[in-house]
């Protein structure tokens, strides 16, 4: 599951060690049968062979699944095994607020809202800030990698670089990268790099991009909050419910004209640069790793050892 390197291994990650101080957690690719108390799914479709497999052995037993982007924002319209991973699941989990308006009603009653987290690291002094604009994700279609690399085209702001960290999951883009680098010096693609390293050269960059089409609860927006760096993103509902229906760094799906006008003006204006970031720092507080510690154990708490008076 390491290998993956992806935003839901690092949820699960971080999630056994908010638990292991008083659980034994095991981290599986599928359940095939183990003796648990509780299963926490990531992802209901993909989950789903695990998810009907417990829910018909240990049909006493706490079962919670956690909702990512494709989930909310596709799958669970049309995908009957999504739909009935919902139905099974005696407690659902979304990772920002929007996720909640994407479920039916009789849904929400057994969902909780826990934002991720991420530690947040101390800010930079200004003269040690690069001028890199950087996008930290793995190439597939709902990434929309293709939109950065069609922005580093247009952006004309000197000195700006435009580099993307992540593995090639879909072939073509990566063969796509690897030609927008070649053409413009100013772009590149780093591939896969370790998280730590990952998060430093975040925490100097002059701005992160999200170019999602659809996203659960972006971890790389957490990362980039609590390091100090404003955030370009898509104007998709899970970023939305990450940064808020204000905030003034948002771009059209699918628009690099509108991406590359903004990394020119986060590059060029030192009050827009400001703004964002003083809009960043205003949702910092959500991302707190004690505060999704605190709901997680509550919410297992309250399945593995329920109050009788309730």
């Amino acid at each position: 599951m390491a290998n993956a390197n992806n935003g839901n291994w690092q949820t699960a990650s971080r999630w056994a060690r908010f638990l292991e101080p008083d659980c034994r957690v095991s981290l599986l690719p599928a359940w095939q049968g183990e003796a648990c108390d509780a299963l926490i799914a990531l992802h209901a479709r993909r989950s789903a062979p695990s998810i009907f497999e417990f829910a018909s052995a240990c049909p006493t037993l706490p079962l919670v699944t956690v909702l990512t982007g494709t989930d909310l924002y596709r799958d669970i319209l049309d995908d009957d095994d999504a739909k009935r991973s919902l139905a099974l699941s005696t407690r659902l989990v979304v990772l920002q607020e929007d996720g909640l308006r994407r479920l039916d009603p009789l849904l929400r009653g057994k969902t909780t809202v826990i934002y991720q987290s991420a530690p947040a690291l101390p800010p930079i002094e200004a003269s040690e800030r690069s001028r890199e604009v950087i996008m930290i994700g793995h190439l597939r279609e709902e990434k929309c990698p293709q939109t950065f690399m069609q922005a580093a085209e247009r952006v004309t702001a000197p000195g700006v670089a435009m580099i993307h960290v992540g593995g090639a999951l879909e072939p073509e883009l990566g063969k796509r990268a690897e030609a927008t680098a070649r053409r413009l010096p100013h772009y590149r693609w780093l591939g896969n790099l370790p998280h730590d390293q990952t998060r430093e050269r975040l925490r100097r960059s002059l701005a992160m991009a999200i170019a999602s089409r659809m996203e659960g609860g972006a971890n790389v927006i957490i990362e980039a909050v609590t390091s100090g760096v404003p955030v370009l993103a898509s104007d998709i509902p899970g970023n939305r419910g990450m940064l808020g229906d204000g905030y003034a760094g948002y771009f059209p799906p699918g628009d690099s004209a509108a991406l590359a006008r903004l990394i020119d003006r986060v590059a060029a204006d030192d009050a827009f640069l400001a703004l964002l970031r003083a809009q960043c720092a205003a949702r910092a507080g959500l991302f707190a790793p004690e505060r999704e510690r605190a709901a997680l154990r509550q919410l297992l708490d309250n399945l593995i050892f329920p109050d009788p008076a309730r």
